[in-house]
């Protein structure tokens, strides 16, 4: 470090400016009997105490963004090892009424089974609400957060693989198709739809078993193709 800027940051006074509170907030979406889904929880202090919100956190001043959204899901849900991806950046000065927050917006997609596997009391499950059927309050601006995480996984699912994260390894193409339609709001043909998605799937030998209807194939997602060290 250079003498100067060495002195400079001696006499550097912090205090002189105003330092509003870093939080996450987290908008965690699984699927439930063919409707999306997301984690709330009633709020145990003030303000808004008792009202659904998002599960979230202050970021401590030494632990990155990521790894606060980690501690967030370990503690306010018991989950980890899950996919999540940083949404939008919520900043308006009044968004909390007890002091200047900003927050660092994530979502974050799990299927159902790997939730239960993750809490096999199915407790867990309980905290999930229909996005489509949210028509009660929700504390702070967490209702906007929702929608932007709606529209997020909607535009993504478009060119990713997020719509995996949604399903069980195992799956069928009808399975597949359903959460496609229920992320992107709309029916999609059925010959056109599995051309698309032909290259990121791989059947499986194994069929689906009798329950009264003709069994389907199963299929994986096709893994990520390995990058070589040596190009």
């Amino acid at each position: 470090m250079a003498n100067g800027e060495r002195e400079f940051l001696l006499n550097y006074h912090k205090e002189d400016y105003d330092r509003p509170s870093v939080a996450v907030d987290l908008v965690l979406f699984t699927l439930q009997d063919g409707k999306l889904t997301v984690f709330l929880q009633p709020r145990e202090e003030h303000p808004y105490q008792g009202v659904l919100a998002l599960p979230g956190t202050f970021v401590d001043t030494r632990e990155s963004i990521d790894d606060a959204v980690r501690r967030c899901l370990l503690q306010k849900i018991r989950l980890d090892g899950i996919y999540f991806e940083q949404l939008y950046t919520f900043g308006a000065v009044d968004r909390d009424p007890r002091m200047r927050i900003i927050s660092v917006a994530y979502y974050a997609l799990v299927s159902a089974d790997k939730l239960l596997e993750m809490d096999p009391t199915g407790d867990v499950l309980t905290h999930f609400y229909p996005v489509c059927e949210m028509d009660f309050p929700l504390a702070f601006d967490h209702r906007t957060i929702v929608e932007c995480g709606v529209a997020r996984i909607a535009g993504k699912a478009e060119y990713t693989d997020i719509a995996f994260e949604l399903l069980p390894a195992d799956f069928t193409l009808p399975q597949l198709q359903a959460v496609y339609e229920i992320l992107l709001g709309k029916p999609l043909y059925k010959a056109n739809f599995r051309k698309k998605i032909a290259d990121k799937i791989v059947a499986t030998d194994r069929m689906t078993a009798p329950d009264g209807h003709r069994p389907s194939q199963i299929y994986n997602k096709k893994p990520a193709p390995e990058v070589s060290g040596d190009q």
